[in-house]
C-alpha cells in the first residue's frame, strides 16, 4: 500500500459506524486480507496447487486418451512442439503456442489437450472421462486446468474496435492506465458503465434502471455477430461500442460473464475506477487472488433492478470509499497482472504438469511441428 492509500484509507475510515453493513462487511475483509507479494507469479501459487490435485496420482496415456476431442492435442517431445493439424480457432492456438514455445529448452516431454473453446469440458461428475484438459475459465462444477488464456497475446474477441481481437496485454496495460492518469478519480463521471453485446439476460437489469434513471448509470447494448434485430439488444438500437480507455471517464465499472469468464475484467481495473464484478461463479487463474470488497464491489448473480440502484447510489454517497477500492483493484492488477507474471504462470503450470505423465511420450506422427 502506498502513503497516499494509506492516507486515504485512515481518512475514509473515520466517518463509518459499525451499524452499516456494507462498511462492516468492506472492513472485515480488509483486515483478513493478506497482500501477495509481488514477483514469481506467486499470487496465484493456491489456485496451481487447486488445478492439478485431481491429477496428482499421474497422468497415464489412457486418461488421455479418454478427453482427446475434448480439445487441442498437443505434443513436446525433445523440446519441440508439435499440435494437431486443424484447430478450431486458429488464433487462439497461435496466442496459446506464443506462451509455449520460449519455455520449450526447459521442459520435459508431455502431452497435453488445451482446451481454445470457451466453454470447460470435464464436468466434476463424469467419471469415466476424468482427464486432464487445460481450458481458460471454469466454474467449480469442473476439473480442468486452467492456463492464461490466449488472449493475453491474442485472439480474443473481435468487435470493430479491436477487428483483429482483443490481445496484447502488455499495449492494454500503458494505454489504459495513461488514460488513467489524465482522467483522475475528481475528473470522473459519477455514473455506472457498461457496453457489450446481450450474451446474458442477467446483464437486463442494469441497461433497464439505465433506461429508469439515466443519470445514475449508461448501459446499452452492442451489436455482436448474433444481432438481428432491435430485440436482441432489448428492443432499442445497438449502441457504439466504447473503448476500453474511454472506460475511464467514468467512476463505476459492470463486469458481467459472458459464455464463460469475462475477458474485459482485468481491462476495468486499469482505469482506477470502482469495479462492480456481477456473479462469482466463473473464473480464470488470477480471480482468486482479486478480494471482494478490497479490489472490486461484489455483486450477486441475477440483481434486481432495485439492488443495482441502490449499490451504486451507496458507493456515490460514500465517494472516499469507493476511490479507496478502486485505488487498490488497481494497484493488484498493475503489480501482480504484468505479462511477466502470465508468462511465468505459464511456465510454473507446465513444469508441474510435465512432471505427472506416467508413460513416455511417443512422438505421434500425425501431428505437425509448431515452429
Amino acid at each position: 500500500m502506498s502513503v497516499e492509500q494509506g492516507t486515504l484509507k485512515s481518512h475514509v475510515y473515520r466517518f463509518f459506524s459499525e451499524s452499516d453493513p456494507i462498511w462492516t462487511t468492506i472492513n472485515k475483509a480488509e483486515k483478513n486480507y493478506i497482500p501477495c507479494i509481488q514477483g514469481n507469479c506467486t499470487c496465484y501459487e493456491d489456485q496451481l496447487e487447486q488445478d492439478l490435485k485431481p491429477f496428482l496420482s499421474g497422468v497415464s496415456r489412457e486418461m488421455l486418451e479418454a478427453v482427446r476431442s475434448k480439445g487441442t492435442r498437443y505434443q513436446i517431445v525433445n523440446n519441440r512442439l508439435y499440435r494437431q493439424r486443424d484447430c478450431m480457432f486458429p488464433a487462439r492456438c497461435s496466442g496459446v503456442e506464443y506462451f509455449i514455445k520460449p519455455l520449450l529448452p526447459k521442459l520435459q516431454d508431455m502431452e497435453l489437450v488445451i482446451n481454445v473453446r470457451d466453454w470447460p469440458q470435464i464436468y466434476k461428475q463424469w467419471k469415466q472421462q476424468s482427464g486432464p484438459v487445460l481450458s481458460f475459465s471454469k466454474t467449480d462444477e469442473y476439473i480442468d486446468i486452467m492456463y492464461p488464456a490466449w488472449s493475453f497475446w491474442e485472439g480474443g474477441p473481435a468487435i470493430s474496435l479491436y477487428p483483429t481481437g482483443l490481445g496484447k496485454w502488455g499495449a492494454h496495460r500503458e494505454s489504459i492506465s495513461k488514460v488513467a492518469k489524465e482522467i483522475p478519480w475528481n475528473k470522473k463521471e459519477s455514473k455506472a458503465f457498461f457496453r457489450g453485446s446481450r450474451t446474458s439476460s442477467e446483464r437486463d437489469p442494469l441497461v433497464l434502471l439505465s433506461r429508469e434513471h439515466p443519470t445514475l448509470s449508461d448501459a446499452q447494448y452492442t451489436k455482436n455477430q448474433a444481432w438481428k434485430s432491435p430485440a436482441d439488444t432489448l428492443n432499442a438500437p445497438p449502441a457504439p461500442e466504447v473503448s476500453f480507455e474511454d472506460h475511464c471517464k467514468y467512476k463505476y465499472l459492470f463486469n458481467f460473464r459472458g459464455v464463460a469468464a469475462s475477458f474485459r475484467f482485468k481491462h476495468l481495473f486499469l482505469c482506477k475506477s470502482l469495479v462492480f464484478h456481477v456473479g462469482d461463479e466463473w473464473k480464470e487463474f488470477f480471480y482468486d487472488s482479486l478480494k471482494p470488497w478490497v479490489h472490486y464491489v461484489p455483486v450477486k448473480s441475477n440483481p434486481t433492478i432495485e439492488e443495482l440502484k441502490s449499490l451504486i447510489e451507496y458507493f456515490k454517497q460514500h465517494d472516499e470509499l469507493a476511490q479507496k477500492i478502486a485505488e487498490e483493484g488497481y494497484e493488484h492488477i498493475w503489480h501482480h497482472l504484468r505479462m511477466d507474471d502470465v508468462k511465468c504462470y505459464w511456465e510454473k503450470l507446465l513444469m508441474n504438469y510435465g512432471k505427472l505423465m506416467k508413460d513416455r511420450v511417443v512422438r505421434d506422427e500425425m501431428l505437425i511441428e509448431v515452429s
